[in-house]
Protein backbone atom coordinates (compact mmCIF):
# COMPACT_ATOMS: atom_id res chain seq x y z
CA UNK A 1 0.00 0.00 0.00
CA UNK A 2 1.49 3.34 -1.35
CA UNK A 3 1.59 5.86 1.71
CA UNK A 4 -0.02 8.99 0.18
CA UNK A 5 -0.41 11.02 3.66
CA UNK A 6 2.88 10.63 4.74
CA UNK A 7 4.43 13.41 4.04
CA UNK A 8 1.31 15.24 4.78
CA UNK A 9 0.49 18.13 8.10
CA UNK A 10 -1.87 16.94 10.69
CA UNK A 11 -4.55 18.95 9.44
CA UNK A 12 -4.70 17.61 5.39
CA UNK A 13 -5.00 14.11 7.24
CA UNK A 14 -7.62 15.02 9.28
CA UNK A 15 -9.45 15.99 6.09
CA UNK A 16 -8.28 13.01 4.67
CA UNK A 17 -10.11 11.10 6.99
CA UNK A 18 -13.04 13.40 7.71
CA UNK A 19 -13.50 12.86 4.19
CA UNK A 20 -13.48 9.21 3.57
CA UNK A 21 -16.02 8.79 6.15
CA UNK A 22 -18.12 11.31 4.72
CA UNK A 23 -17.60 9.20 1.52
CA UNK A 24 -19.21 6.08 3.07
CA UNK A 25 -22.01 7.36 4.92
CA UNK A 26 -23.16 9.20 1.59
CA UNK A 27 -22.62 6.04 0.05
CA UNK A 28 -24.40 4.26 2.32
CA UNK A 29 -27.44 6.63 3.10
CA UNK A 30 -31.14 5.50 2.41
CA UNK A 31 -29.77 1.86 2.44
CA UNK A 32 -31.02 -1.18 4.52
CA UNK A 33 -28.68 -1.29 7.05
CA UNK A 34 -27.78 -3.52 10.37
CA UNK A 35 -28.09 -2.24 13.97
CA UNK A 36 -26.20 -2.51 16.95
CA UNK A 37 -27.77 -2.02 20.28
CA UNK A 38 -25.49 -0.15 22.52
CA UNK A 39 -28.37 -0.01 25.71
CA UNK A 40 -30.41 3.15 26.59
CA UNK A 41 -31.99 3.37 23.31
CA UNK A 42 -28.43 4.31 21.68
CA UNK A 43 -27.34 2.49 18.74
CA UNK A 44 -24.73 2.24 16.03
CA UNK A 45 -25.31 0.96 12.24
CA UNK A 46 -23.30 -0.60 9.71
CA UNK A 47 -22.14 2.68 8.23
CA UNK A 48 -21.16 4.19 11.42
CA UNK A 49 -18.56 1.14 11.51
CA UNK A 50 -17.59 1.33 8.02
CA UNK A 51 -17.08 5.03 8.14
CA UNK A 52 -14.57 4.76 10.79
CA UNK A 53 -13.05 1.78 9.57
CA UNK A 54 -12.28 4.10 6.05
CA UNK A 55 -11.20 6.90 8.91
CA UNK A 56 -8.68 4.77 10.65
CA UNK A 57 -7.00 3.16 7.10
CA UNK A 58 -6.25 7.02 6.75
CA UNK A 59 -5.07 7.74 9.73
CA UNK A 60 -2.71 4.34 9.71
CA UNK A 61 -1.42 5.34 6.53
CA UNK A 62 0.11 8.85 7.52
CA UNK A 63 0.78 8.42 11.27
CA UNK A 64 0.88 4.78 11.87
CA UNK A 65 2.24 5.29 15.33
CA UNK A 66 -0.29 7.37 16.63
CA UNK A 67 -2.92 6.47 18.81
CA UNK A 68 -7.01 6.41 18.00
CA UNK A 69 -10.12 6.62 19.79
CA UNK A 70 -12.65 5.44 18.11
CA UNK A 71 -16.63 5.79 19.25
CA UNK A 72 -17.45 2.28 17.44
CA UNK A 73 -13.76 0.62 17.51
CA UNK A 74 -12.84 1.97 21.32
CA UNK A 75 -9.06 2.90 22.31
CA UNK A 76 -5.76 1.70 19.73
CA UNK A 77 -2.83 2.47 20.92
CA UNK A 78 -1.60 3.79 24.13
CA UNK A 79 -4.16 5.87 25.66
CA UNK A 80 -1.69 8.19 27.46
CA UNK A 81 -0.08 8.97 24.37
CA UNK A 82 0.26 12.46 23.16
CA UNK A 83 -1.04 11.95 19.58
CA UNK A 84 -4.37 10.47 19.81
CA UNK A 85 -6.69 10.59 17.34
CA UNK A 86 -10.51 10.80 18.67
CA UNK A 87 -12.95 9.71 16.07
CA UNK A 88 -16.32 9.80 15.75
CA UNK A 89 -17.54 8.54 11.96
CA UNK A 90 -21.24 9.32 12.46
CA UNK A 91 -22.19 11.73 14.32
CA UNK A 92 -26.18 11.92 14.21
CA UNK A 93 -26.93 8.15 13.84
CA UNK A 94 -30.47 8.48 14.73
CA UNK A 95 -31.23 11.15 12.42
CA UNK A 96 -29.17 9.44 9.79
CA UNK A 97 -31.28 6.16 10.36
CA UNK A 98 -34.43 7.99 9.89
CA UNK A 99 -33.35 9.28 7.01
CA UNK A 100 -32.42 12.68 7.89
CA UNK A 101 -29.09 14.09 6.29
CA UNK A 102 -28.40 16.52 9.42
CA UNK A 103 -24.90 14.35 10.36
CA UNK A 104 -21.13 14.86 10.65
CA UNK A 105 -18.16 13.03 10.74
CA UNK A 106 -16.01 14.07 13.26
CA UNK A 107 -11.67 13.92 13.14
CA UNK A 108 -9.41 15.76 15.71
CA UNK A 109 -5.98 15.40 16.92
CA UNK A 110 -5.81 15.91 20.58
CA UNK A 111 -5.21 19.22 20.90
CA UNK A 112 -3.82 19.82 17.49
CA UNK A 113 -5.97 19.67 14.16
CA UNK A 114 -9.42 18.57 13.41
CA UNK A 115 -11.98 18.35 10.44
CA UNK A 116 -15.84 18.59 10.61
CA UNK A 117 -17.18 16.78 7.17
CA UNK A 118 -20.68 17.62 6.10
CA UNK A 119 -21.18 14.32 4.00
CA UNK A 120 -24.45 15.85 1.89
CA UNK A 121 -23.15 19.55 1.89
CA UNK A 122 -19.69 18.16 0.46
CA UNK A 123 -18.14 21.23 3.22
CA UNK A 124 -15.21 20.04 5.68
CA UNK A 125 -14.82 22.62 8.32
CA UNK A 126 -11.36 22.26 9.83
CA UNK A 127 -8.42 23.73 11.75
CA UNK A 128 -4.85 23.45 11.59
CA UNK A 129 -4.79 24.62 15.38
CA UNK A 130 -4.03 28.22 14.65
CA UNK A 131 -7.20 29.44 12.09
CA UNK A 132 -10.07 27.72 10.81
CA UNK A 133 -11.42 27.48 7.21
CA UNK A 134 -13.79 25.62 5.64
CA UNK A 135 -13.53 23.66 2.03
CA UNK A 136 -15.49 23.15 -0.63
CA UNK A 137 -15.70 21.58 -3.76
CA UNK A 138 -13.64 24.39 -5.54
CA UNK A 139 -9.69 24.82 -4.96
CA UNK A 140 -10.56 27.86 -2.33
CA UNK A 141 -10.63 27.70 1.24
CA UNK A 142 -12.80 30.32 3.13
CA UNK A 143 -12.02 31.38 6.80
CA UNK A 144 -14.60 31.03 9.42
CA UNK A 145 -16.00 33.89 10.70
CA UNK A 146 -18.45 33.37 13.62
CA UNK A 147 -21.37 35.83 13.84
CA UNK A 148 -24.29 36.45 16.14
CA UNK A 149 -26.11 37.77 13.43
CA UNK A 150 -28.88 34.44 13.00
CA UNK A 151 -29.79 34.57 16.72
CA UNK A 152 -30.06 30.47 16.15
CA UNK A 153 -29.03 28.45 19.25
CA UNK A 154 -28.48 25.20 18.98
CA UNK A 155 -29.33 23.23 22.25
CA UNK A 156 -28.74 19.78 23.01
CA UNK A 157 -32.13 17.72 24.14
CA UNK A 158 -30.34 14.29 24.10
CA UNK A 159 -29.96 12.54 27.62
CA UNK A 160 -28.34 11.99 30.16
CA UNK A 161 -28.54 15.33 31.78
CA UNK A 162 -25.71 14.80 34.28
CA UNK A 163 -26.23 18.76 35.78
CA UNK A 164 -30.28 18.15 36.04
CA UNK A 165 -31.79 20.07 38.24
CA UNK A 166 -28.99 22.87 38.57
CA UNK A 167 -29.41 22.94 34.47
CA UNK A 168 -32.06 21.51 32.51
CA UNK A 169 -31.69 22.61 28.64
CA UNK A 170 -35.50 22.33 28.38
CA UNK A 171 -35.79 24.99 31.57
CA UNK A 172 -33.21 27.51 29.08
CA UNK A 173 -35.58 26.99 26.19
CA UNK A 174 -38.49 28.06 28.21
CA UNK A 175 -36.71 31.33 29.58
CA UNK A 176 -38.69 34.38 28.65
CA UNK A 177 -34.95 36.64 27.68
CA UNK A 178 -34.13 33.45 26.12
CA UNK A 179 -37.42 34.03 23.65
CA UNK A 180 -37.03 37.25 23.70
CA UNK A 181 -33.24 37.36 21.91
CA UNK A 182 -32.79 34.38 20.81
CA UNK A 183 -34.49 31.38 18.29
CA UNK A 184 -33.89 27.83 19.23
CA UNK A 185 -32.66 24.89 16.88
CA UNK A 186 -32.42 21.13 17.72
CA UNK A 187 -30.46 19.44 14.86
CA UNK A 188 -28.94 16.76 17.55
CA UNK A 189 -25.32 16.30 15.84
CA UNK A 190 -22.39 18.26 16.67
CA UNK A 191 -22.11 19.57 12.71
CA UNK A 192 -23.78 22.61 14.86
CA UNK A 193 -20.36 23.50 16.67
CA UNK A 194 -18.76 24.03 12.87
CA UNK A 195 -22.25 26.04 12.02
CA UNK A 196 -21.36 28.26 14.97
CA UNK A 197 -17.74 28.59 14.14
CA UNK A 198 -18.73 29.56 10.48
CA UNK A 199 -21.28 32.12 11.26
CA UNK A 200 -24.62 29.75 10.31
CA UNK A 201 -25.24 29.74 14.22
CA UNK A 202 -25.06 31.86 17.55
CA UNK A 203 -24.48 29.50 19.89
CA UNK A 204 -24.64 26.22 20.67
CA UNK A 205 -25.03 24.53 23.95
CA UNK A 206 -25.23 21.52 25.82
CA UNK A 207 -24.90 19.29 29.48
CA UNK A 208 -22.21 17.06 29.79
CA UNK A 209 -19.04 16.13 32.10
CA UNK A 210 -15.66 17.21 30.54
CA UNK A 211 -16.16 17.48 27.04
CA UNK A 212 -12.76 18.39 25.63
CA UNK A 213 -11.54 14.82 24.83
CA UNK A 214 -14.61 13.32 24.02
CA UNK A 215 -15.03 11.79 19.95
CA UNK A 216 -18.64 13.30 19.56
CA UNK A 217 -16.84 16.89 20.76
CA UNK A 218 -13.42 17.85 20.33
CA UNK A 219 -13.18 18.20 16.36
CA UNK A 220 -16.21 21.60 16.92
CA UNK A 221 -14.19 22.18 19.78
CA UNK A 222 -11.15 22.49 18.30
CA UNK A 223 -13.15 24.67 14.95
CA UNK A 224 -14.65 26.73 17.42
CA UNK A 225 -11.62 28.07 19.06
CA UNK A 226 -9.91 28.59 16.41
CA UNK A 227 -12.10 30.86 14.88
CA UNK A 228 -12.27 32.60 17.87
CA UNK A 229 -15.50 31.92 19.47
CA UNK A 230 -16.35 31.74 22.93
CA UNK A 231 -15.82 28.34 24.61
CA UNK A 232 -16.63 27.27 28.42
CA UNK A 233 -18.66 24.66 30.11
CA UNK A 234 -22.32 25.41 30.99
CA UNK A 235 -20.20 26.43 34.33
CA UNK A 236 -18.20 28.65 32.90
CA UNK A 237 -15.21 26.99 33.73
CA UNK A 238 -12.84 26.63 30.36
CA UNK A 239 -13.31 23.12 28.70
CA UNK A 240 -10.64 20.64 30.40
CA UNK A 241 -10.08 22.25 33.63
CA UNK A 242 -13.11 21.61 34.87
CA UNK A 243 -15.78 22.49 32.74
CA UNK A 244 -18.91 20.77 32.61
CA UNK A 245 -21.06 20.75 29.19
CA UNK A 246 -20.68 23.00 26.66
CA UNK A 247 -21.45 26.65 25.66
CA UNK A 248 -20.06 27.74 22.16
CA UNK A 249 -21.02 31.28 21.44
CA UNK A 250 -19.97 33.44 18.49
CA UNK A 251 -18.58 36.35 20.48
CA UNK A 252 -18.49 37.51 24.51
CA UNK A 253 -22.02 39.35 24.54
CA UNK A 254 -23.94 35.79 23.01
CA UNK A 255 -22.05 34.01 25.31
CA UNK A 256 -22.37 36.45 28.18
CA UNK A 257 -26.24 36.85 28.03
CA UNK A 258 -26.27 32.85 27.67
CA UNK A 259 -24.17 32.02 30.67
CA UNK A 260 -26.71 34.90 32.83
CA UNK A 261 -29.65 32.91 31.45
CA UNK A 262 -28.47 29.53 32.59
CA UNK A 263 -27.19 30.61 36.19
CA UNK A 264 -30.34 32.30 36.44
CA UNK A 265 -29.93 35.93 36.87
CA UNK A 266 -31.27 36.63 33.31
Amino acid sequence: MINSYAGSDDAAVAIAGARAGADVVRALYGQRLDRMDKGAGDFATSADVEAEKAILDVIRAARPDDAVLGEEGGQQGAADTVRRWLVDPLCGTLNYAAGNMLVAVNVALRAGAAAVADPFSGEVFFTDGVTARVRHEGPDDALLTPSPATRLVDVNLDPPFPSAPGFRAVDLLAHPEFVERFRPRVVSTTLALAWVAAGKRAAYVTDGGDLSESVHFAAGIALCRAAGCVVTGIDGAPIGEGGRGLVAAADDETHGLLMSLIRGRG
